[in-house]
C-alpha cells in the first residue's frame, strides 16, 4: 500500500507543471482543477476553443459630390448633337431626302392625305425635271461646244453622209500606214484559226497595200497554201510575249511594234484596230483619226489639270469662261 501511495505522489508531482501549464493557456479553466471540479474528471485532450476573429468593418461608399451648376452645364452642352443644316423644302435636295419617306407614309397608312402628299411631291419632281429639260435644250441648240449633233450627225441622212466620209478618210489613212508599217504574222500550221485569218490579211495586203511578215512557230507552212513564204521562229515570239496563235503586231522599220491582237480579227475589226495603233503610235494625229471615226474635228473641253481654281469653280459664268479658254483642238477623244 505504501508503494502504491509513493509511486501516486512522484506521478503527481511529474505531470502537475503539465496541468498548471494548460490550465494558465486556456484561460477560462485557469482556476479550476481536478480537485475543485470532480464530476468533469480527467480531460487529459479537452479541445480548447479557437479564438473568435475580429469582423473587419466594411469601408464606407462616400456618396458622388454633386456637380456644380456651371460644370453640370457644359457636360451637358458637350453632350448635345450639332443639328446640321436641313436643305429647303421642295428642293431637289430636300426631295432626294424626303420624297421616299412619303411614299413610305402612304404605303403604310394609306389615307387620302397621306397617298396626295406623296403624288403632289412626284408631281413637284416631273415638273422641275421638265422646266430642267426644256432650259437644257435651249442651252444646247445655242452652243455649239455642247450641242453633240455638231461632232456627230443625227438625222439617217447626214448619219449615211459621215459614214461615207469616215470610209473614204479611213482609206486613205489606211494606205498612208501601209506606206510606212507592215503587219507581223504568227502562225502555226496545225491553228485552224490562222487558216482563217490568213485570208483577212490577204484582203489588207490587196485593198491597202499592207506588207504581211508571216512566222512560223512550228516551222511548217499553212495547208491553205498563203503565205508560203515566212519565216521561222528564232525566238522573236516569246520576245514580244506571243502566247496565242494567230498573233498580229503592227511593225514600222526599223524598231517600232505595236500589238494588234492574239486571236481572230475580221476586216473590220484589223483596220479599226491598225487606226487606233497607228493613232497610238503617233503615225496617225488625234484630228485625222476622228474623221476616220465619223466625228467633225470639235475643240474638247480638257483644260489643264490645275488650270481652274475652287474660287473660279464656284461661279458658274467664270467656270464656263475657263473651260472655253481651256478647249483644245486635235485631243483625244
Amino acid at each position: 500500500m505504501n508503494r502504491i501511495v509513493r509511486l501516486s505522489l512522484i506521478l503527481l508531482s511529474v505531470y502537475w507543471p503539465v496541468f498548471a501549464v494548460r490550465a494558465e493557456n486556456a484561460g477560462e479553466l485557469s482556476a479550476a482543477s481536478y480537485f475543485e471540479d470532480k464530476q468533469r474528471g480527467w480531460f487529459w485532450y479537452e479541445v480548447l476553443p479557437e479564438p473568435i476573429k475580429p469582423v473587419k468593418p466594411e469601408p464606407k461608399v462616400e456618396p458622388p459630390k454633386p456637380v456644380p451648376q456651371s460644370d453640370t452645364a457644359k457636360l451637358e452642352a458637350s453632350m448635345v448633337v450639332p443639328v446640321t443644316d436641313q436643305p429647303e423644302p421642295l428642293t431637289s435636295a430636300w426631295l432626294k431626302q424626303n420624297l421616299e419617306k412619303y411614299l413610305n407614309k402612304a404605303i403604310d397608312e394609306p389615307s387620302q392625305e397621306n397617298v396626295a402628299a406623296f403624288y403632289y411631291l412626284q408631281r413637284v419632281m416631273m415638273d422641275k425635271a421638265e422646266r430642267f429639260t426644256h432650259a437644257a435644250r435651249y442651252v444646247v441648240m445655242s452652243d455649239p461646244q455642247l450641242d453633240e449633233s455638231v461632232r456627230r450627225p443625227i438625222s439617217t441622212f447626214a448619219v449615211n453622209e459621215a459614214n461615207h466620209q469616215a470610209s473614204v478618210a479611213a482609206d486613205q489613212a489606211l494606205k498612208a500606214i501601209a506606206a510606212k508599217a507592215g503587219i507581223l504574222f504568227f502562225f502555226r500550221s496545225d491553228c485552224r484559226y490562222c487558216h482563217v485569218q490568213a485570208p483577212i490579211l490577204a484582203m489588207l495586203e490587196r485593198s491597202y497595200g499592207f506588207k504581211i511578215y508571216p512566222v512560223s512557230l512550228d516551222g511548217l507552212p499553212m495547208p491553205n497554201g498563203l503565205f508560203n513564204q515566212f519565216k521561222i521562229d528564232q525566238g522573236q515570239a516569246a520576245l514580244l510575249g506571243v502566247e496565242q496563235t494567230p498573233a498580229l503586231f503592227l511593225m514600222k522599220p526599223p524598231k517600232q511594234i505595236v500589238p494588234l491582237s492574239q486571236g481572230v480579227l475580221s476586216l473590220e475589226e484589223a483596220t479599226s484596230r491598225i487606226l487606233l495603233a497607228a493613232k497610238e503610235a503617233g503615225w496617225l494625229d488625234s484630228s485625222q483619226y476622228q474623221t476616220t471615226q465619223g466625228l467633225r474635228a470639235t475643240p474638247l473641253l480638257l483644260p489643264a489639270a490645275g488650270s481652274i481654281n475652287p474660287s473660279t469653280a464656284q461661279n458658274p459664268l467664270s467656270l464656263i469662261q475657263a473651260l472655253k479658254a481651256g478647249a483644245q483642238y486635235g485631243s483625244t477623244p
